[in-house]
């Protein structure tokens, strides 16, 4: 069973600084702002595209497509348009023969792929706890259990 931390933030040793002071003061614009976002790089391709750009540097569009196993090219440029309407990718297109376009993260971008890197890190630090989680909690939940359960009332 998991241990449920009841503190608010501003209460909690590991809550940031600025909240541990007392200096979080969450409006309901950044709210929805914060809820936008993490809907858009919590999607399919986001995160990926990024790290891909982060890990690699500017690349082509092609490039990207072969590095990101299974996206199509329809899909690629609705990510990167979205990406780059957010100010974290941007688009260079060069005069050239056949037209050439790359694909880079901005500053922001790459302070926001460095943000979410502690999502990787805490998902692969606690991925068997997660997965035994699941496991417990479906096998209290399956139809038989239940039926069993009900059975007991």
């Amino acid at each position: 069973m998991s241990a449920i931390v009841t503190a608010p933030p501003a209460l909690r040793a590991d809550a940031p600084a600025a909240c541990a002071a007392g200096g979080c003061t969450i409006t309901p614009a950044d709210e929805e702002l914060v809820r936008e976002l993490m809907v858009r790089f919590g999607d399919k391709w986001s995160l990926r595209a990024m790290d891909e750009l982060y890990e690699h540097g500017a690349m082509r569009f092609s490039r990207l497509r072969d590095r990101l196993d299974g996206i199509s090219q329809k899909m690629l440029t609705q990510t990167l348009r979205q990406l780059e309407r957010d100010g974290v990718v941007a688009r260079q297109v060069y005069a050239e023969v056949p037209p050439r376009v790359d694909y880079a993260l901005t500053p922001l971008g790459v302070e926001l792929t460095e943000a979410l890197c502690g999502v990787w890190e805490w998902a692969i630090r606690h991925g068997a706890a997660v997965a035994a989680s699941r496991d417990a909690f479906d096998a209290q939940n399956r139809p038989q259990a239940r039926i069993r359960l009900a059975g007991r009332r």
